[in-house]
């Protein structure tokens, strides 16, 4: 396997565009659901899962489900990915507008 060159993979990775979206959190145990927006759809799941795995997460409910149910019962899915949007507070209200319908729609709590 040929050595990697370290500078073309830290130039593509700061290539990479981020895809904002509204994203959902469930723990298959109690039936509950948490629901939140980001402007990195693709990382978030990652921050979740380490704030849980840390016992620190701000989210109360959630951490208390994930200390009695653990990682197993947790999953993570996308819900919608927005397309690029070239003003932030565009972007920001459709977000904002995406959350409240699928909090709504799925009776979930905000993350």
């Amino acid at each position: 396997m040929p050595p990697i060159d370290k500078r073309a993979a830290s130039a593509a990775y700061k290539e990479l565009k981020s895809v904002a979206g509204i994203y959902a959190v469930r723990c298959a145990a109690t039936g509950e659901v948490w629901v939140g927006q980001t402007r990195d759809v693709d990382k978030v799941w990652n921050r979740i899962h380490f704030t849980l795995l840390g016992r620190a997460s701000p989210h109360r409910a959630m951490q208390a489900a994930w200390n009695v149910h653990g990682d197993v019962a947790f999953s993570f899915e996308a819900l919608e990915r927005l397309e690029p949007e070239a003003l932030d507070f565009a972007r920001d209200a459709k977000l904002k507008e995406g959350a409240a319908f699928w909090r709504e729609r799925l009776s979930a709590a905000a993350i």
